[in-house]
């Protein structure tokens, strides 16, 4: 929502807005283009704007989507904005998965901006190549990182039917958002529908080692080819190396190297790079996007370093995406010893689902400090997350466990104990406190 409010008061329109808790990287980005977010509040509504663009978090009752149904407002989802007003006539690419879709994403739409194909995009953060979420040009090519979430409380179809694909990256596909979807089934049916409007003239990229997308592959009305790093991928990569400063891959008989460490990358940057070929692109040009990519905010990215500890803020919340990241800093930084500070946040987390999940992906630090449950009052008993078992469950597993529910509890408690090679990975898809920034502010 901010990434498009930003690109369309640069394309001269006037924007006004609401939220309530904003928090960075999106409240900074949002005053640097001097648009501000008010607490909701009828009076925003006072000048009567022209169109009112009502996010997915919005539900009944929100004082402003109540009084838009009332005086007969236009209104529209965010897809529906992008579909009718900037997707017409484009050839759009969508990136799709459970994770990696910002990573792969934003990938794509750097190698098509290097090499000077000026693509539009829509990304869910903010690629440090480009300092944006969102750009629309005059470009036959459209970047959109294609979420699965509803559309609004009137529209509950997946956000990414309404984006036109012409060809679609589908990384994986795991049980999530548990708020929305009641199981892996839900899940698939609704990438099925992604599936189904995939034009006979486009294409369709999946991984192929992913077992949950299987079932869905099996079609003719458009090419379908697989990549991963199994023998049965068209696609397939091997020859994987890593080092401290990055991967590197083969594909075919050509080797690329990535400025990013780690399996689940290497995997982004495969399918990202079979786009950009499918764009028309050489593998000389893909290269040289992958070499002068600087990564994307949120995303293993370092926030600062004092006395040789190092804090890190990573957007991963799934038990997969967290298992990952812990796997690549491993990796990036050997023999350093790893806090996991994670705060139980996203729809998913808050319940049971992935107790046990949870557990194993977080033991993978040597340290592990969890935080407060959020909004746990909006989840039923019986299927709230247990922190006490998860502390048990980690210590079990051999790590150094314990639950805190406060940004301030867990700074106070961490403080001390650190020592000059630590590495701090905040794990949280919110704000968290700003709890990055008073560790560092400790630190020092």
């Amino acid at each position: 929502m901010a990434s498009v409010a930003a690109a369309l008061k640069e394309r001269g329109y006037t924007i006004t807005g609401s939220d309530d808790g904003i928090y960075p990287p999106m409240s900074s980005f949002l005053k640097e283009r001097n648009i501000e977010a008010r607490p909701f509040n009828k009076a925003n509504l006072s000048h009567k704007p022209d169109l009112v663009v009502i996010g997915n978090a919005i539900s009944r009752g929100n004082i402003e989507a109540e009084l838009t149904l009332e005086k007969k407002i236009s209104y529209c989802s965010l897809p529906e904005l992008l579909k009718y007003h900037f997707l017409r006539g484009k050839r759009s690419l969508v990136v799709s998965g459970t994770h990696g879709k910002t990573t792969t994403a934003s990938l794509l739409a750097w190698i098509l901006e290097h090499n000077k194909l000026n693509p539009s995009f829509l990304i869910g953060g903010i690629p440090n190549n480009l300092g944006q979420g969102a750009r629309f040009t005059e470009s036959e090519w459209f970047v959109l990182e294609g979420d699965e979430y509803d559309t609004a409380f009137f529209d509950k179809r997946s956000k990414f039917i309404h984006y036109l694909p012409e060809a679609v990256v589908i990384n994986n596909l795991e049980f999530d958002h548990a708020d929305i979807f009641s199981n892996l089934n839900e899940i698939q049916t609704s990438f099925r529908r992604l599936i189904n409007i995939v034009p006979r003239n486009g294409l369709l990229l999946v991984n192929g080692d992913e077992s949950n997308l299987l079932s869905l592959i099996n079609i003719k009305h458009c090419p379908v080819r697989r990549f991963g790093l199994g023998k049965e991928c068209e696609e397939q990569a091997d020859k994987l190396l890593y080092d401290e400063n990055g991967s590197n891959f083969r594909i075919g008989g050509t080797e690329f190297r990535i400025p990013m460490i780690g399996e689940l990358n290497v995997r982004n940057a495969l399918a990202a790079l079979l786009m950009a070929r499918y764009t028309g692109l050489s593998d000389a040009q893909i290269q040289a996007g992958f070499d002068s990519f600087k990564g994307i905010r949120r995303r293993m990215e370092i926030r600062g370093e004092v006395n040789e500890i190092i804090v890190i803020d990573d957007f991963a919340h799934h038990p997969t995406a967290i298992r990952e990241t812990l796997k690549a800093l491993m990796r990036r930084f050997p023999g350093r010893r790893i806090w996991a500070i994670f705060e139980p946040r996203s729809n998913t987390t808050r319940r049971n689902h992935f107790q046990t999940e949870l557990a194993d992906a977080l033991s993978l630090a040597k340290h592990v400090l969890v935080a407060e449950v959020a909004r746990l009052d909006q989840v039923p008993p019986e299927e709230r997350l247990n922190p006490e078992q998860l502390m048990e469950d980690i210590r079990v597993n051999g790590s150094e466990a314990k639950y805190l529910p406060t940004a301030n509890q867990i700074v106070t408690y961490i403080i001390p104990k650190t020592q000059p090679g630590d590495i701090l990975c905040v794990l949280s898809n919110g704000g968290f406190d700003n709890i990055h920034q008073k560790l560092l502010d400790k630190l020092n």
